[in-house]
């Protein structure tokens, strides 16, 4: 039968109770206080507490007035990667830096025989040198503190397990059911979980950085929008999928952002999924909190992916809804087309019928009464038409990313104030697929000449009625196809002594028109009176 082989729980106490064996008379005077010693750093199953008593302790037993506890990092024993310290902490940094054999007695602390790290004191009081004895119950310490780092570290690395995976649930739960925005979502969820300062999620850019576009912090409006150059040794590795842990963000100089100095250590992740790289995920810590662990790292690597997933998921989702509404806006239009209009040309046809036959009988003054009265629905059924088909192409076009900015939107706008000064509300017909085809530029271009033209309309024509069109179907003389805009009214034209202003903003509207290859031209406005300005430009 194979010998009893203890674990290393049993060896630690084994261990603790040689060196008790061993106690010498003054040792044995000082073992109630030890006991207590013991008990104390054992009481507590949060690690940084843990820490924190082990180091009052071990002070207090030996009459020391510094004492720290160095943690060795999980890569490289040497490493220090934390530091937990009694006293003065500056001076014991600076000791442990430089000389530690000159100044401290130093002990080192196992957990389950792994390095875990060293437990420093210096200064004893009176200024006396450390004894043997003094010694003796730091080793002791020490082998007590190992047992109970161990044990506090599997309780919390247990709960950051449970917490990390509860999160990455509920973040999975929040995108698929489309709750708030996704990426803030994500920031959010991965700050609580790190225990971070912010939680920050980067895109990529076009030029091949990346860009904070969601923010969780105290100060988001501030960090929205800062950007890592492309340049950044940071950014090619995070593409590539590689994670970057950083100790210091302050003091890294691979971080090129302005926000950098504020935080301490940082976790920044790569939101990866099947080979695509949506972003970045960084969750920066403040300037004195501690490094993040092994098993931190792990976690938050696997709540990425998670997040990542759940962002595909979600914007698949976001796809097929898209999709669904595209389709039933293709078919309301088709409705409208097939059905409506179809049936207004035909109304509009019988009219004109009657219209002819009116003119071929009936008195003079009866058959002009008719006539007036056709003609005004045929002009109805006209306007009519116009109106929806300016729906259809809206519907065919679908939605823009936002709204509130298409070409469509911006002239709608000038139209409204436009109706504030006037008293009366413009007309408005688009025509053509004027948010898809029209350019940026162009579009810009086109609002102003739009607000110039309704401004002089109402302010100097003293217009009744006022008519604007956009239409995104029109050809230039040339045969090029064309956007133009027409503003037409019934005014007078302008009052004596006000041309001079006028023609300024109206070769201001023609220069802006030649820049883009265009050009302008005024005409007769609506019943014959007023003015009809035109702007158009090439697609």
């Amino acid at each position: 039968m194979a010998p009893h082989r203890p674990d290393a729980g049993s060896l630690a106490e084994q261990l603790a109770a040689e060196s008790l064996q061993s106690l010498t008379p003054e040792l044995v005077r000082r073992l109630p206080q030890v006991l207590e010693a013991m008990v104390a750093i054992g009481a507590d199953v949060d690690l940084r507490t843990v820490l924190d008593r082990i180091v009052r302790t071990a002070a207090a037993l030996t009459d020391a007035r510094h004492a720290a506890i160095g943690v060795l990092g999980a890569e490289e024993s040497a490493h220090v990667e934390d530091f937990i310290t009694h006293g003065d902490a500056a001076l014991m940094r600076r000791r442990v830096r430089d000389r530690p054999d000159a100044h401290l007695l130093s002990v080192p602390i196992r957990v389950q025989s792994e390095p875990f790290g060293h437990l420093y004191l210096s200064d004893k009081s009176g200024g006396q040198p450390f004894t043997d004895a003094d010694l003796h119950l730091v080793r002791v310490v020490a082998t007590e503190a190992g047992i109970a780092i161990g044990h506090a570290r599997l309780l919390e690395s247990a709960r950051q397990r449970a917490r990390w995976i509860d999160g990455s649930a509920a973040l999975t739960t929040a995108l698929l059911r489309g709750t708030g925005d996704a990426l803030s979502v994500v920031a959010e969820q991965a700050r609580r979980l790190a225990d971070a300062a912010a939680g920050l999620v980067f895109t990529p850019t076009e030029e091949g950085g990346l860009r904070i576009v969601a923010a969780a912090a105290d100060d988001p409006d501030e960090l929205l929008g800062l950007r890592l150059p492309p340049h950044s040794p940071l950014v090619g590795a995070l593409l590539l999928g590689e994670p970057v842990f950083v100790e210091d963000c302050a003091t890294d100089p691979r971080l090129m952002t302005r926000a950098a100095a504020r935080y301490g250590p940082s976790m920044m992740l790569p939101l990866g999924s099947e080979g695509r790289i949506l972003g970045m995920l960084a969750v920066p810590r403040s300037p004195d909190a501690p490094l993040f662990t092994a098993t931190e790292r792990t976690l938050a690597q696997r709540f990425a992916s998670q997040a990542a997933l759940a962002l595909l998921l979600a914007e698949a989702g976001g796809d097929r809804e898209r999709l669904a509404v595209y389709e039933d806006r293709d078919r309301i239009a088709r409705d409208l087309h097939d059905l409506v209009i179809q049936r207004l040309f035909a109304t509009g046809m019988m009219l004109e019928g009657a219209q002819r036959s009116a003119d071929r009988a009936g008195a003079p003054e009866p058959r002009g009464e008719v006539r007036q009265r056709i003609t005004q629905a045929v002009d109805e059924l006209d306007a009519t038409v116009r109106e929806i088909r300016t729906a259809i192409y809206a519907l065919q076009q679908g939605p823009v990313e936002r709204p509130d900015d298409s070409l469509r939107s911006r002239v709608l706008r000038e139209v409204r104030t436009a109706a504030e000064a006037a008293g009366f509300p413009p007309s408005a017909t688009f025509t053509g697929m004027v948010d898809s085809l029209v350019g940026e530029q162009t579009a810009r271009n086109l609002v102003a000449a739009a607000r110039e033209a309704l401004s002089n309309a109402v302010r100097h024509a003293a217009a009744g009625r006022i008519e604007v069109t956009v239409d995104a179907a029109a050809t230039l003389p040339d045969g090029r196809p064309a956007v133009r805009l027409a503003v037409a009214d019934d005014g007078a034209g302008l009052p004596p002594g006000s041309a001079g202003r006028r023609h300024s903003g109206l070769a201001n509207l023609h220069r802006r028109a030649q820049e883009l290859g265009g050009t302008t031209r005024t005409g007769p406005g609506l019943d014959g009176a007023g003015t009809t300005f035109v702007w158009e430009v090439p697609l």
